[in-house]
């Protein structure tokens, strides 16, 4: 049983410190309860999909589609979180203010809701596809407890996320969008770096040399503050050339794109006041 509730809780834990983040990033948001549900709700359908498909896909792309699934799966969330970053580096003044009066409506033109739903279902279908193929493989083979295990996992995983997601609510508002977006920045940074790692595993992208480390003695990814490090920043016990270089890259191309997009909202709630003036 320990040993069934230890993955579960692995996988789990990916899942909820994703969500966690996402879920505090969006704080402000309107029907933001309602697009976490869901986000689960078509996580954990897509993973059962999976799950039943498995053999196909792992058969795709010459043996290798676990892998280039997995690599696009995470791409996919990347592409969703660079997005809500960029968006949040616009509107996270007009969110501040609602938030500090909520007789106050922010009508912004766009909503962050369907990137919510998108990077939550897709952290959920990766993770949770991996959890149900685990414990079918078990229960093929006879092995008992699975309930307990599952249950014990389960919880595990979710209470770490939601001490993650209490602990975010308690920065102070003034820095609560600049500390959420750069942990969005970091998160997505790893997310892509681990999607080169697929598709090196898969030999579809060249790892551009040998490891450049090896701390796995120090901190292995396979224990609890190292799998969290692997999630919130991309960590990797030894990493190839090609994921530390694909993660910077990432890392500044977002943060330039969130400079941009922050420098030209704050042009537009400066020229708003004068138009309002002149007018």
């Amino acid at each position: 049983m320990l040993a069934i509730a230890l993955l579960v809780f692995r996988e789990v834990l990916e899942a909820a410190l994703i969500v966690s983040i996402v879920a505090a990033a969006t704080r402000g948001v309107p029907r933001r309860g309602a697009a976490l549900l869901g986000g689960i709700g078509l996580g954990v359908l897509g993973a059962l999909l999976v799950a039943l498909g498995a053999g196909r896909i792992a058969a795709l792309f010459s043996g290798v589609g676990q892998e280039v699934f997995n690599a696009g799966v995470l791409l996919a969330a990347v592409l969703m979180i660079a997005w809500h970053v960029i968006w949040m580096a616009s509107h996270g003044r007009a969110l501040a203010m609602q938030m500090q009066d909520v007789g106050k409506s922010v009508r912004t033109g766009a909503s962050p809701l369907t990137v919510l739903i998108t990077v939550v279902a897709l952290a959920v279908l990766r993770e949770g596809s991996e959890v149900v193929l685990f414990l079918y493989g078990l229960l093929a083979g006879g092995a008992g407890h699975l309930g307990a295990g599952l249950a014990l996992g389960l919880a595990a995983g979710v209470t770490i996320g939601l001490l993650l997601y209490f602990g975010l609510l308690r920065i102070p508002l003034r820095h609560f969008f600049g500390a959420t977006n750069a942990l969005l920045i970091l998160l997505a940074a790893g997310l892509t770096a681990d999607a080169m790692a697929f598709l090196v595993q898969a030999d579809l992208l060249p790892a551009l040399g040998e490891p450049l480390w090896d701390s796995s003695a120090l901190l292995s990814e396979h224990s609890l503050p190292g799998q969290a490090l692997h999630v919130l920043v991309g960590y990797s016990a030894r990493p190839a050339p090609v994921q530390l270089l694909v993660w910077l890259a990432t890392a500044l191309l977002l943060g330039i794109g969130m400079r941009i997009a922050s420098k030209a909202a704050h042009r537009t709630h400066s020229a708003s006041p004068q138009r309002a003036m002149t007018g």
